[in-house]
């Protein structure tokens, strides 16, 4: 938490330095103190969590901005044309997640991803019911959204 006080306060500092008083230039400042805080960390040998958690958080990002996407796309193109390709199913979802808060992230996130919604998750949190736009393969679809729990996961702990 100091670190990240230390980030907003570089930001700050090169707002004022730069003369450029805007979002953009705060933003600017502040991926620039980032950088320092980072090269600080490595040369001090105290490499924190909010150095590492950073460049995580920027990747998992990208990650779901690509999902969302390639799913729009993917629905986009069901609307679009005259045939129906669609395969419409629920499927169980075993969970390695056990935090109510991976298991809420999880389900939102697959909810917000056109084609998929979240239904239920069983009374002892170890499955999560899904429904699915498009079911071509179960096991490439669980493959898929497992790969989407473990950056969950990874991104909590």
């Amino acid at each position: 938490m100091r670190l990240f006080i230390w980030n907003i306060l570089l930001g700050f500092v090169w707002v004022t330095l730069t003369g450029n008083f805007t979002g953009s230039g705060f933003l600017a400042g502040f991926i620039f103190g980032y950088v320092v805080l980072v090269f600080v960390c490595r040369v001090s040998g105290s490499m924190t969590g909010y150095t590492r958690k950073i460049p995580q958080v920027i990747g998992f990002t990208l990650f779901y901005i690509w999902e969302l996407i390639l799913s729009n796309m993917r629905v986009a193109y069901e609307v679009l044309t005259p045939s129906h390709g669609m395969r419409p199913g629920v499927i169980g979802l075993p969970l390695d997640a056990r935090s109510d808060a991976a298991i809420t992230i999880l389900a939102n996130l697959i909810s917000m991803t056109p084609g998929t919604l979240s239904i239920d998750v069983s009374s002892d949190n170890r499955m999560l019911f899904i429904h699915a736009m498009h079911i071509d393969d179960e096991d490439a679809l669980r493959a898929d959204l497992k790969d989407l729990e473990r950056r969950v996961i990874e991104l909590l702990s």
